[in-house]
């Protein structure tokens, strides 16, 4: 494992705060050893950067002395890492069976055709970022759409606009 002061900063990422890293830095030392802890450094960062960019990635595959690609395959793997900047508020859609049969696929046009971008991108506000997820587990409320940590149940498309400015102010 490579020593914290062997690690700097990427070269390339420029574009982030080297504050951020030191934050990093400072919860990774803090923690009584590395071994097994991938996962949950992953989560601190994302929590820290807003979102896993290659250059977090390396930064930590260099601090844990492991292969990038080992890092990048548990970034990729699971569905909560994410590796583009994500809006202030995450809207996910349902599109489950129980959601979908209850006309899911309306809501999320309806979504796009109002935030002006596609499912799993975001807004140029960077205020929205629109999600289609397999299942929220909560079926009896189809179709459901969740901001946040927010649950909209029995969504109709007229609501759209309403739930949307609920997220604007």
């Amino acid at each position: 494992m490579t020593t914290p002061a062997e690690i700097s900063v990427p070269k390339e990422a420029k574009n982030l705060p080297k504050e951020k890293f030191d934050e990093l830095e400072n919860f990774i030392s803090s923690l009584e050893t590395t071994k097994g802890a991938l996962v949950q450094i992953l989560h601190k960062a994302q929590h820290i950067f807003g979102y896993l960019p290659r250059e977090v990635q390396l930064f930590i595959a260099r601090r844990l002395g492991i292969p990038g690609a080992e890092v990048f395959g548990v970034v990729s793997f699971y569905s909560y890492f994410t590796t583009k900047p994500v809006g202030k508020h995450t809207i996910s859609v349902c599109m489950g069976t129980a959601c979908f049969v209850r006309k899911a696929d309306n809501i999320i046009e309806g979504l796009k055709e109002k935030l002006g971008i596609e499912a799993n991108e975001t807004t140029k506000d960077g205020m929205f970022t629109l999600k289609d997820v397999r299942c929220i587990g909560a079926c009896g409320l189809a179709p459901v759409v969740l901001v946040d940590e927010k649950v909209y149940g029995r969504v109709k498309e007229e609501e759209i606009d309403e739930i949307i400015n609920e997220y604007r102010k």
